[in-house]
């Protein structure tokens, strides 16, 4: 009976490779490149002595070739075979004086692919077009822009999807920025052809444990999780053994089908890779007993024996049934899972124009290095994430993004915040983020204008999103009772999560905090009205997260006591369910190291407890030194050291360690 694919529309196909790979694991061909070295070809094969070396061009010099490659792989069992077009990116191919042939040379590459598959009618048989990495990593070499970047992967899926491709294969991605940038020039074809075929991701892991730049396996898939993706895997770099515990980190987080193309292990220094096929196969039989893959397939040092052995032991298995748990990630270079016992995470505010005049100034002047440093000092005082906001009417917010992201993501590893009322600042801003960003904020003050024009951005880069608790009533369109901002956050959750199909993890609720000690008697209780706002959203939406922007509710205070009311009130909306706090993480007091005095008078006032709450807390703040950043070069050396403990710092604990070790034993320091 025949059962070859070719020759049906892109979706049926699509619907077959989707019920194959539920049913039984799916195995890719090995390395294309091993095979054509095999073969000792020379420069006239490859179209002349300038093309030496350019796999891609043999699709047009020696296609023949190029069919016997996928003849090889598909007689040794393979399901699916991947079109020579790994380096098939105008960006590659101009170093040969081919990047006008992009087009063509990815097309026919695809239709040699499907002609070899047409021949076989024992089993449905698959053709995955290879997108490599390229030259550039926007994140590590630089040399291109996010848009030249998407402009090659849009030409080269165009050939792909033109040629016949069954899906598209981006892979042996070494930059997260590369991969949106991948994904948005795949989804321009999808647009333009008004139809679309799978989209397969593959990263490789180095012996270091991340991507080349620098991101580990949990942070791309938090990057990843908006795609509907046929499957998310690694391959290349190390070979099997050590792709263990990221491929088990993938089962854990990710929603997606696992594939796993591992090297024939490394090569030794004459450039050989050593593992033969029954070791590469053991190795993957083990993550298949663990039911942790659901396609596996040989990167460079496989030939036709690792791809038979493969056959082998996939028909042996079950596919991997994914199950993960519903988790709210964020990344950056690092991942954050934001969850109950992490709570509160704290976002650095001092990256913002308008709080504060140092920073502004920085980036008035154009000093966007320093400017950047206000960010480390940020992450090194504890922000797990850093929301940033350029947006002043004197400068160019879209220029200023661009200038200062470009400095800062260089030197902080955790998620960003986008902190801008301009759809145009945050499509910019999104460019850079390697990883899963939150935009901060959208609100329904003008109807659903605003979730209209960010969502889709959202939605496009991978991006949870802040939601304030604001409508367009005329009368009380700001949240201030308890009630009105549950009102609005349930309106703004059905919107979100019903007609634009955002995930609950993804949404993050800001139940507003005005301040409390203005004498202004509309907000004079809107301190518990917030604490309440958030304890109530909670209750309704267990999945949701909440922010709060803390430093509002002491708006006006002496600054003393601004940082001691700001530590009280985050410590009661803590206790409320509140998940993200935006504070100056170097000036956060620690509620415990409060004095106890201090706690009593601004409970007094955030709770109008007494009548006179407002005057008595600012005569005992009035005058203070507000603290900071404490200098401990002073402190008793067991002093530093209980410090360290009650902080949960590392800040110097390691010189305060080893100056104690000279007088006293591990267990007496204990």
């Amino acid at each position: 009976m025949k059962v070859a694919v070719d020759n049906v529309s892109h979706a049926s196909r699509t619907r077959l490779l989707k019920e194959i790979s539920r049913q039984r694991i799916m195995v890719l061909d090995g390395a294309t490149g091993t095979a054509l070295q095999s073969l000792n070809l020379t420069s006239d094969d490859f179209g002349g002595a300038e093309y030496e070396g350019c796999n891609e061009n043999l699709v047009l010099t020696r296609p023949d070739v190029v069919a016997h490659v996928h003849e090889i792989y598909l007689q040794a069992g393979a399901d699916i075979v991947e079109t020579n077009t790994f380096g098939a990116t105008k960006v590659v191919l101009d170093d040969y004086g081919l990047g006008h042939k992009t087009y063509e040379i990815n097309k026919r590459a695809c239709e040699i692919a499907r002609a070899e598959c047409a021949k076989y009618v024992d089993k449905p048989r698959f053709v995955a077009g290879s997108m490599g990495p390229t030259t550039k990593s926007l994140s590590l070499t630089g040399g291109i822009t996010f848009e030249e970047l998407a402009d090659n992967y849009y030409e080269q899926a165009r050939g792909l999807f033109d040629g016949g491709a069954d899906y598209l294969l981006i892979e042996t991605c070494n930059d997260t920025r590369n991969v949106k940038a991948a994904l948005i020039g795949i989804d321009r074809v999808f647009a333009e052809k008004n139809e679309e075929i799978p989209i397969a991701v593959s990263a490789t892991i180095e012996s270091t444990g991340t991507m080349l730049g620098g991101q580990s396996v949990e942070a791309l898939t938090a990057a990843l999780m908006h795609r509907d993706l046929l499957y998310l895997g690694l391959n290349c770099a190390t070979g099997p053994e050590f792709m263990t515990d990221h491929i088990r980190s993938l089962d854990r987080l990710s929603r997606f089908p696992i594939a796993c193309v591992p090297n024939a292990g490394l090569p030794d220094e004459d450039g050989h890779y050593l593992e033969t096929p029954e070791m590469v196969s053991k190795a993957v039989s083990h993550f298949m007993d663990k039911g942790w893959i659901n396609f596996v397939g040989g990167c460079c040092g496989t030939h036709t024996g690792h791809v038979a052995a493969l056959v082998t032991a996939a028909l042996a298995a079950k596919p991997r049934v994914a199950n993960p748990e519903s988790r709210s990630l964020l990344s950056g270079v690092d991942h954050l899972e934001v969850t109950d016992e992490l709570r509160p995470i704290i976002v650095g505010e001092r990256t913002n124009v308008i709080g504060s005049r140092k920073f502004k100034d920085l980036i008035k002047a154009e000093k966007f290095d320093e400017a950047s440093e206000v960010a480390r000092a940020q992450v090194k005082s504890g922000a797990h994430i850093i929301d940033i906001c350029l947006a002043d009417s004197e400068s160019d917010e879209v220029h200023d993004m661009e200038a200062f992201l470009e400095k800062v993501v260089k030197k902080i590893r955790v998620p960003i915040m986008i902190d801008s009322t301009d759809a145009k600042v945050i499509a910019r801003a999104l460019t850079y983020c390697q990883g899963k960003a939150v935009i901060n904020s959208i609100n329904l003050e003008d109807g659903e204008e605003r979730f209209e024009e960010v969502v889709p951005l959202a939605k496009k880069f991978g991006a949870a999103l802040v939601v304030g608790t604001i409508d367009e009533d005329p009368k009380q369109g700001m949240g201030v009772t308890r009630e009105r901002k549950l009102e609005i956050a349930i309106r703004s959750h059905k919107l979100l999560t019903e007609k634009y199909g955002i995930p609950e993890e993804d949404i993050y609720f800001d139940p507003l905090v005005f301040p409390c000690g203005t004498g202004d008697e509309q907000y004079r209780t809107s301190a518990p009205e917030t604490i309440e706002g958030i304890r109530l959203i909670k209750n309704k939406f267990p999945r949701v997260k909440t922010v709060l922007g803390i430093s509002n509710v002491s708006f006006g205070l002496p600054p003393a006591g601004r940082e001691v009311l700001n530590s009280v009130f985050l410590y009661h909306c803590v206790r409320a369910g509140l998940d993200l706090a935006i504070v100056n993480s170097e000036k956060l007091e620690r509620y415990a190291s409060l004095d106890p005095k201090d706690i009593e008078l601004s409970d007094d006032l955030l709770f109008s407890r007494t009548e006179n709450a407002l005057m008595i807390f600012t005569e005992r703040f009035r005058g203070q030194k507000a603290k900071g950043k404490k200098d401990r070069s002073g402190q008793p050396l067991n002093e530093r050291l209980a410090t360290n403990i009650i902080e949960g710092t590392k800040d110097g604990l390691h010189e305060d360690l080893a100056l104690a070790l000279q007088t006293m034993l591990p267990l007496d320091i204990i």
